[in-house]
């Protein structure tokens, strides 16, 4: 009795917060089950903490606490608990409650009934506590190394469990089959990109390139093998730095490349040819993106090439500072002070920093094909994951990354390649009359995993 009891408190409650029976079946800490008809997702509640976590903080925050601490666990796939992510919250994750005070009295009696009342749990230990961020600036060079070091130095091998052996952590490109029977594999995708970027940025043998949050050293040392540039790539992640100097040693390429632990804001007195910036721009913030743009341009020699590839909000929703949110999951757990923009305010602030931009390209649905393989790959190596990094950052990266292929997929997430040229004084920018003769030139050989291997 006692059990068909709890399952139907769960059921009361449940409908009494947001107004309609959820599609999810719950088992509960006591053995007893919850059932929705037509559902696919079964959610294992192990602890009356799981309802604490939620009742202190309604919506995405508290269900990621919830399974990141385990409370809360999942039996089928990932996507089943983003999809209740939805079902309870907007999209920026919050739950908007209202309630007469009849309503919250019974809920308050379903609580009690669950033992789900007192004091907050205490977050997972992965969290970053916005007490830990008093009298440090958000953007500023000691705040923006801690953010870097907070996500990327957790372990190169991680990464390496889904990343797999390119080691480029941003979106692939799915559209270089115009001569293969298959669809390109994550491997082949990411190699492309590379490629695609090197074509935009037209580079030729004996250039000079930098690469603006190079990571683990991949797309420079593509491009020093396959167009003979000579470059610098910058990073503030330690891991990074250690595993990209060692590659770039191993391949025979230090006389030509080299990676710094540096904040881009600290280069002085060079010039470059060509500076791309993959997945960086969304560490910089609103405040700083014109002084961003404006010391790139300055890096640039006449007629140079600046690539851009940064996620961005597919329109201008008034959320302040473009910002994800100080108490959202992903601020909380996977990228601190993490800020997106719409893609016309980035261009506009380009050109304002006197750059000509010359293409624009949406990679939303290559970065949500992405993201599934990256979710495949980690969830096939979760022992090993697990054992690098921990359970929780396991269940962070794993509900990050389901979390982030749906939004990209819904279009509440995009991400744009953005290519401005600083212009001659003269007005001249170098780009041929055709993008058919520099982006979508389909003489080349196709990239393969030797182009960033040893030679054998």
């Amino acid at each position: 009795m006692a059990k068909r009891n709890l399952a139907s408190v769960i059921d009361n409650l449940l409908v009494k917060v947001f107004n309609k029976k959820l599609p999810i079946n719950l088992e509960l800490w006591d053995g007893s089950i919850s059932e929705s008809i037509g559902s696919n997702c079964k959610i294992i509640v192990r602890s009356p903490n799981a309802f604490k976590r939620l009742l202190f903080a309604p919506g995405e925050l508290g269900l990621a606490r919830a399974f990141i601490s385990g409370d809360l666990d999942l039996e089928g796939s990932i996507f089943d608990l983003v999809d209740l992510r939805k079902a309870i919250a907007d999209d920026y994750g919050k739950v908007n409650l209202n309630f007469n005070l009849k309503v919250k009295f019974e809920i308050l009696k379903s609580l009690i009934h669950l033992k789900a009342v007192g004091l907050p749990p205490k977050p997972p230990s992965i969290e970053i506590k916005p007490i830990s961020r008093i009298g440090k600036s958000p953007h500023s060079k000691l705040r923006d190394k801690e953010d870097i070091s907070y996500h990327y130095d957790v372990s190169n091998e991680f990464y390496r469990t889904f990343l797999g052996p390119t080691m480029v952590y941003s979106c692939g490109y799915f559209g270089n089959d115009y001569n293969r029977k298959l669809e390109p594999t994550l491997e082949q995708a990411q190699l492309d990109k590379c490629d695609l970027v090197c074509r935009k940025l037209q580079l030729k043998d004996g250039q000079r390139l930098l690469d603006i949050g190079c990571g683990w050293g991949t797309l420079l040392i593509y491009a020093a093998k396959k167009y003979n540039i000579r470059g610098v790539g910058v990073t503030l992640s330690k891991q990074q730095f250690e595993y990209a100097t060692l590659k770039i040693k191993e391949l025979n390429l230090d006389d030509r490349i080299e990676v710094r632990l540096q904040d881009y804001r600290d280069i002085k007195n060079e010039v470059f040819d060509a500076i791309c910036s993959i997945g960086m721009a969304e560490h910089v913030g609103k405040a700083e993106l014109q002084q961003y743009f404006k010391k790139v341009y300055s890096l640039l020699t006449d007629q140079g090439r600046f690539l851009n590839h940064a996620i961005s909000r597919p329109k201008d929703d008034g959320r302040k500072s473009g910002t994800t949110g100080r108490n959202s999951f992903i601020n909380r757990y996977v990228f601190p002070d993490g800020e997106l923009e719409e893609v016309g305010y980035l261009i506009n602030t380009m050109q304002n920093s006197n750059f000509e931009v010359r293409d624009v390209e949406s990679l939303r649905e290559h970065y949500a094909k992405t993201l599934k393989c990256w979710i495949s790959n980690l969830e096939k190596n979760m022992d090993e994951a697990v054992k690098l990094v921990g359970e929780q950052r396991y269940r962070v990266w794993r509900l990050y990354m389901a979390g982030s292929s749906v939004t990209f997929s819904d279009n509440n997430v995009s991400i744009h390649q953005v290519l401005g040229v600083k212009t001659s004084k003269s007005g001249s920018a170098n780009i041929p009359l055709s993008r058919l003769k520099w982006i979508f030139d389909l003489t080349k050989k196709t990239p393969e995993l030797s182009d960033i291997e040893p030679d054998k």
